[in-house]
């Protein structure tokens, strides 16, 4: 792995413990057992640093959407898939919270490069939920109170909502409940 590879891979898991003002050069130095000059040297700005966090993340989200499309027919079963990555990355600690998601909070504080970096991803996965709820609805899987983009961006705020709740309660069961209840109204064989 190269050291801008392992310089992202850090910096992604300081962003989600952290935050954006959460950690520093400093930080990731220490904990990469290099010096600072190493890190300016691959990414001359924090914000350089961010946006390849942001931009890796995205691409690794499109190849999987894209695998997900080619690979499942099925629109349940696509929206179930991807909630599932997510309770086992909350249970089991491996990605306890959406780096996008951190980001997305602390947004208005953010340097524009990053907020078009993480408005991206949203618009990414927006475009892929919209897509799945039209398929669900045309294979009879999904029943939609609103349009396809309205019950896409209200599937992201059940989803990002619940990532909240588990981290706030410290406890995976709040992601898992929330979520289940949001499946279960969109599920035309309510099971």
């Amino acid at each position: 792995m190269s050291t801008a590879d392992k310089l992202i891979g850090e910096a992604g898991r300081l962003i989600v413990n952290a935050g954006y003002n959460g950690f520093s050069y400093a930080h990731l130095a220490e904990r990469l057992g290099i010096r600072k000059a190493s890190i300016h040297h691959h990414f001359p700005s924090k914000v350089d640093l961010v946006v390849a966090v942001v931009e890796q993340q995205r691409t690794v989200i499109r190849q999987q959407i894209a695998a997900l499309e080619n690979d499942e027919p099925d629109a349940m079963a696509q929206l179930l898939a991807y909630v599932d990555y997510w309770k086992r990355c909350i249970e089991d600690q491996s990605e306890p919270f959406c780096l996008a998601g951190v980001l997305a909070v602390e947004l208005p504080a953010l340097p524009e490069d990053v907020g078009v970096a993480v408005r991206g991803h949203f618009n990414d996965l927006g475009e892929w939920l919209k897509r799945v709820m039209a398929l669900g609805v045309r294979q009879g899987a999904i029943q939609l109170e609103l349009e396809p983009e309205t019950s896409a961006q209200f599937f992201q705020t059940a989803i990002y909502g619940a990532m909240v709740m588990a981290r706030a309660y410290d406890d995976p069961g709040k992601f898992n409940f929330v979520v289940d209840a949001f499946l279960a109204r969109m599920r035309t064989d309510r099971s």
